[in-house]
């Protein structure tokens, strides 16, 4: 049996919109009730981590709360059929960190339907090197490889390229073979994306355009988009006929200033990615892709690693926009 006490970062709302960031210990009977618990080894930094660490509402609901979507550990205890102690295992997404206790704490307990198998030739530390923005980013693959667009047909435009969804979408497309240019508002990030792999490095100025005009000159095959507003309203415009857009954050800004024009005239589509319900067999599928043939040589390269004292100031350098690449939390 496990030792009972762990640690974590929990959250607290101090007074009202005010939030502390502690290291407490913390007993397994707090946990909730579930299949499957987990000794976690590593975690990582998503920007909904961020917010939740920060307070806010529409990520967590309740707090002290323990934020972190994501987690892969050993499996101590299992009631379900599937998973036995000792199995390494996998946990993104559903409500891990945003309503139950999540990755930031050295145990988490949760559904079995929420854990998968951790592949072969991926560590669990190069599974949180990857974590929910490199599963986002593989899914947006995903689907402008099986749309398709192909590599011949022209640039790839990849908004948000130095986030941690950005860097590893830019990594996985060079790798396929695409060509690449990426948006980033970061001026010293240009060896960065350039290592890896980006052909073409554009401002987020060069990326908006505010005329208000329904079309612009087709410039993008397809495009990745991890920022919203006008950022992705002006590559919707710009995408040639028949490509494709993916969309899966809002740091820009949620709204997307834009007629029907780009669908109906340049059969433009544009497909919407969540991470969080993405049905298990599906991620079992991307995972395996992301431990295969889509596994990027330079993977370390992408990612700064931290303990829990250090979390909260890497929290606020994302929140200010700071941060590059990806940021595993080692929990051992």
């Amino acid at each position: 049996m496990q030792n009972n006490s762990y640690t974590a970062l929990v959250v607290k709302e101090a007074s009202p919109n005010n939030y502390t960031r502690e290291i407490e210990t913390k007993t397994i009977k707090e946990l909730p009730q579930g299949d499957l618990l987990i000794r976690v080894h590593y975690s990582s930094l998503n920007y909904k981590d961020a917010l939740s660490a920060s307070g806010n509402r529409g990520v967590t609901r309740h707090y002290p709360h323990v934020p972190g979507i994501d987690g892969a550990g050993v499996v101590e205890e299992s009631s379900s059929i599937d998973f036995s102690p000792g199995d390494q295992v996998i946990a993104t997404g559903f409500d891990l960190g945003m309503n139950v206790s999540g990755g930031y704490g050295q145990y988490i307990r949760i559904p079995a339907g929420w854990a998968l198998h951790c592949p072969q030739h991926l560590s669990l530390r190069e599974s949180m090197i990857y974590g929910t923005a490199g599963f986002t980013a593989a899914q947006s693959v995903n689907k402008l490889v099986s749309h398709p667009v192909l590599p011949e047909q022209g640039k790839i435009l990849i908004s948000g390229a130095t986030g941690g969804v950005g860097s590893i979408a830019v990594s996985i497309m060079a790798k396929l073979g695409y060509s690449i240019t990426a948006v980033s508002g970061k001026p010293e990030a240009s060896d960065f994306l350039t290592k890896l792999g980006a052909a073409e490095i554009i401002s987020r100025q060069q990326a908006s355009d505010s005329s208000g005009k329904p079309l612009l000159k087709e410039k993008w095959a397809g495009a990745i988009d991890t920022v919203g507003g006008e950022i992705l309203a002006t590559t919707i415009k710009s995408t040639a006929y028949g490509g494709l857009v993916t969309c899966c954050g809002n740091v820009a800004s949620p709204e997307l200033p834009l007629s029907v024009y780009p669908f109906i005239l340049r059969g433009v589509s544009l497909l919407g990615i969540d991470s969080a319900k993405c049905p298990i067999h599906i991620r079992q599928k991307i995972w395996q892709k992301l431990a295969g043939a889509w596994k990027i040589e330079n993977l370390d390269s992408l990612a700064t690693e931290c303990r829990l004292p250090e979390l909260s100031g890497i929290i606020e350098k994302m929140l200010q926009g700071r941060q590059t690449g990806r940021v595993i939390v080692n929990l051992l």
